[in-house]
Formats: C-alpha cells, structure tokens, sequence
C-alpha cells in the first residue's frame, strides 16, 4: 500500500509537471486599449506563431502604459509595443530631449537596467501625439501651428484621454509651453471617440495620434508642434529578457521586422480598421503575406511556417 501510494505520487508529479511545461511552451502578447496597439499586438502573435513554431495567446487591449508596462514586469504578458517617447517620460520619468536614436538608446539601456526588459529595433514609425482639430475651422482661421492656437484657446473646448491629461509629456507641459488656455477645464474621454465628438462639435481641441487614419477620413487637421514639445515615439517592441533566454528565436523573429512599418502604412492599417471596420486578424494577416513575400523576392531567408491567415469576417 506504501509503494502504491508512492507509485501514485510520483505519477501525479510527472502529470503536473508536463501539464505545466505544457502550458509555459507559450507566448503571451499583450497590448494597450486602441486601435493601433490591438493591430500591432495581432501582427506580432502571428508574426512569432509563423516564426517560432509556438502558440501565442492574445491579450488585447489591456489598458494604458502603466497597466501594459506592469503585466510585462510581473510576467502576466511577454512582450507588448510600447512607444520610445512614452518610456522615457512616462516610465523612466526622464526629462523628454534627443534625437531618435538618442531617446532609443537611453530607454534600450535603462529598460535592461532597470527592468530586465529588452527594447527591440524600432518597427519603423513614429506615432507621436496629434492636437488635432477641424479642417474647416483650420482653414477659417489660416492655422497650421500650434503657436497659432493659443489666440483662439478661450473660445475653445478641449477633450483628452485620461493618459494624456496624467503623464508628465501631456496637457500640463503642453499648455505650458503653447501658453493655452480654454473656456473650460479640459474633457475627459475615450481614446475611441475623441475624433467623433470632435466632429459632431461636442469639443474643439483634441490630442490624438499622428498615425489615426481617422483623421484624414473626418477631414480634421493636425496642427504642427512647432515649438517641438513633444520627444520621438517610435515604436518598439518590449519583451522580457526571461522569455528571450528561454525562446532565442523571439528576438530574431521580432528583429525582422524592424524598420518594416512606415507611418503611412501604419495609418492605411488604423483606418482599415476604425474606417473600414475590417477584421484584426485579416488586415495583421494581409501585412505579413506581403512582407513574408517581400522577404522571399529578396532572397532573404523564408520564413518557416505557412503564412498566417483569417477567415473573412474573422474577429
């Protein structure tokens, strides 16, 4: 009965202990709650599914910076997309100031340093904060600048999301900077209808994301920051140093992608999405087919794993 009971034991040992390899042979992706962050989460699951061979789970649209940048810490999520810009000032709470490669390499370094993160090449955009506001009242008013703004400010209603309101590369620094000031305290809102009620009058004065393909669509302008406020934003993948020791091919597969996504690209893809109300998983799909056979024309290594697709409709 003792050698029985001992037999069972270790049975049951070795049942856990391949049920749990089992479920750690996995990749989990997560991502920020908008648009561009769920379409960048999905193209790096299937990129890494089509490369590694490993099954990928999808956490979309888990929150804001500090929610992404604590799952990723506590080991919740492998990697996300974070933006350079965000990093320095919103994590590392550095001063913004640097050319791209320069805020790059300090959030690269520190992010090693202080958090056992490894920040790959950047995808190649940089999807920096949009002040956006009607085309029609753009051209009514001859503004291009932000430095033009501040004049019109009071007659002004302004709508941010809650991040942009917070973070210290913000409304506070940029009202500084611009001298603005509105007829109200600032709304706030959802990052998913900041365009809409900016559209429908509900507000006048928005920050969004140069790469929304809303923008364009709505005939709405973006005003440029001519006082340089804002830091570069490109857009790094973030993944854990523990999970790339463990699976070496993640780096080299998300390395691949470095400088593939221009910003006008980046924009097409948003408005696929938020225009065209086109499904996630097609339009990740779409990209990578195109780029898996750019690779192949060049006569750069194929990648190993049929090219990932989605049924039409698919969400």
């Amino acid at each position: 009965m003792r050698l029985s009971k001992v037999v069972a034991c270790l049975v049951f040992a070795l049942l856990c202990s391949a049920c749990g390899s089992g479920r750690e042979r996995r990749l989990v992706v997560g991502s920020k709650n908008f648009t561009e962050q769920s379409l960048l989460g999905e193209l790096l699951a299937q990129h890494l599914e089509a490369r590694t061979g490993l099954p990928v789970e999808r956490r979309l649209y888990l929150g804001g910076t500090f929610i992404c940048h604590q799952a990723v810490l506590a080991g919740r999520i492998d990697l996300y997309v974070e933006y350079t810009g965000t990093a320095l000032t919103a994590i590392l709470k550095e001063a913004p100031g640097g050319s791209p490669a320069e805020v790059y390499r300090r959030v690269k370094d520190e992010y090693a340093r202080r958090f056992a993160l490894e920040v790959i090449e950047p995808l190649g955009f940089n999807n920096t904060f949009a002040i956006v506001i009607r085309g029609e009242d753009a051209r009514a008013l001859g503004l291009r600048r932000l430095s033009d703004a501040a004049a019109h400010a009071p007659r002004w209603r302004a709508g941010f999301g809650y991040e942009f309101l917070e973070r210290p590369d913000g409304f506070r620094g940029l009202s500084e900077r611009y001298g603005l000031r509105f007829a109200e305290q600032p709304r706030t809102m959802d990052l998913g209808l900041l365009y809409r009620a900016l559209k429908e009058k509900q507000v006048d004065f928005v920050a969004g994301n140069s790469t929304d393909g809303l923008i364009a669509a709505l005939d709405l302008t973006v005003l440029e920051d001519d006082r340089n406020y804002f830091p570069p934003y490109e857009a790094v993948p973030v993944v854990r140093i523990e999970t790339i020791a463990r699976y070496p091919k993640v780096r080299e597969a998300l390395s691949e992608l470095a400088g593939t996504i221009s910003e006008d690209q980046m924009r097409r893809m948003n408005y696929a999405l938020d225009g065209e109300h086109r499904a996630l998983k097609q339009v990740a799909a779409e990209f990578l087919k195109k780029f898996y056979e750019g690779r192949t024309a060049s006569g750069k290594r194929p990648i190993t794993q049929p090219y990932p697709s989605a049924p039409r409709g698919a969400e």
